[in-house]
């Protein structure tokens, strides 16, 4: 199988990347990706583009970061874990006290062996991020008075760019369904690339097969990226009926989760919920109110595609969340092909969905095609009644599952409603 040889190809080559929402070793991430999985297609916007309330940031890069003592012993070093470096540091070249350097350094108390992961995207920063331990023995073996030497050679590039995978596996209708996942964590092994594996193995499984509905995959880095493609796209999504699943946190052994869309209600969600049941998993269930991911930006009001996300172990759900301690000692083979299965099946559940959408605007004219009484009569025609009941819930984003139970007809009743309706062309 496929999944096993991304996930050693991971391990061996993208983790220790420095990947953020821009720069050179993101573009590597996705270079790498593409190798393997040659129908990706990488994209491109150019930084200081403008995204709906958001602008795309310079592209950062860095080459050197550390901090040398009063004796000049290196202390801290980005070469020897990435996460050391505040995301996104502005290059820097200073000599300070310690108070000063106390207050622009980062470490986790609950977590004294892990390195904490700090961001600053959006505001010009600097920090350092170091083991609560680290932190401990610098307040403990340096005196008030002694100096510190801050290196930062990194560079913020307004002529850069982000960079992000996209594709796409054409199936029969209109639909399509978008699986998204992020490429803008460094040094992390659930939070991070335990969606990739999964959606690269996904893409790989699904490619060439037929399919009744369109599959869409994109590795992007997370909030920028997704309110990009949709900025990008934004028209031609419209004009069709597009659901989504985020797969992020996929590869521990502890736990099954997934995240319901933001109205629990659609053929995603439905899906979702089957597949789980078809493999006899329970899962810890979450409300869209509990989301962090990129399900924000697809169920956002205007953009309305629902979203559901698929986890082993949800984001923030774990103690080694968005640490250094969140590597492959928690994300194993058997972890990832526990979460393959579920988002596989969920897959294969949504392309046999029928989702009804009607194709005339406002109540059709049911008499003219012999499917409602031409005379009219003090009691209601029980059939033509149930045809009208099943258009007026035809919204294109409603399963024949979901109409039957509106309804409350049985499902094998409204299937032949639908086929009824489809052949006289009032529905798709």
């Amino acid at each position: 199988m496929k999944l096993y040889k991304f996930f050693l190809l991971t391990k061996k080559k993208l983790f220790y990347l420095n990947r953020s929402i821009t720069g050179k070793e993101t573009e590597e991430t996705l270079r790498i990706i593409k190798k393997n999985l040659n129908i990706l297609k990488l994209k491109y916007t150019k930084s200081r583009t403008k995204v709906f309330d958001w602008i795309i940031p310079y592209e950062w890069n860095v080459k050197t970061a550390y901090v040398l003592d009063n004796k000049k012993k290196k202390i801290i070093d980005f070469n020897d874990n990435n996460l050391h470096l505040v995301g996104y540091s502005q290059k820097i070249k200073k000599k300070i006290l310690k108070k000063e350097f106390l207050n622009k350094i980062y470490s986790l108390p609950d977590l004294p062996n892990a390195i904490p992961y700090k961001t600053s995207y959006y505001k010009k920063d600097w920090g350092f991020c170091v083991t609560h331990n680290q932190k401990k023995h610098i307040i403990k073996n340096y005196k008030k008075n002694d100096y510190f030497h801050v290196n930062i050679n990194s560079s913020h590039n307004k002529k850069g760019k982000l960079c992000y995978g996209e594709l796409l596996l054409k199936g029969k209708s209109d639909i399509e369904l978008i699986i998204s996942t992020y490429i803008c964590h460094p040094s992390m092994a659930n939070n991070e690339l335990s969606g990739p594996i999964v959606s690269m193995a996904l893409a790989s499984y699904f490619n060439n097969k037929p399919l009744n509905y369109s599959i869409r995959f994109l590795f992007i880095p997370e909030t920028i990226g997704s309110i990009n493609f949709i900025k990008k796209n934004f028209s031609k999504l419209k004009k069709k009926r597009v659901f989504g699943l985020n797969l992020s946190c996929i590869g521990d052994e502890r736990n099954y989760s997934m995240m319901f869309s933001k109205y629990k209600n659609s053929p995603i969600d439905e899906s979702v919920i089957e597949a789980y049941k078809f493999l006899k998993i329970k899962p810890k269930k979450f409300s869209f109110l509990k989301r962090g991911s990129d399900e924000r930006q697809f169920n956002s009001p205007g953009i309305d595609i629902p979203m559901a996300s698929l986890f082993r172990t949800k984001y923030g759900e774990y103690p080694e969340y968005h640490t250094s301690l969140d590597n492959f000692n928690i994300v194993t083979y058997k972890g990832l092909l526990g979460g393959f299965k579920v988002a596989k099946k969920t897959i294969e559940i949504f392309q046999n969905k029928i989702i009804p959408k009607n194709n005339i605007l406002c109540e059709p004219q049911l008499s003219k095609r012999n499917l409602y009484p031409t005379m009219s009569s003090n009691k209601i025609d029980l059939k033509s009644r149930k045809y009208l009941d099943f258009l007026q819930y035809t919204d294109g984003k409603s399963s024949l599952t979901k109409i039957s139970n509106e309804i409350k007809i049985k499902n094998k009743d409204a299937l032949k409603i639908f086929d009824i309706l489809k052949k006289n062309k009032l529905i798709v």
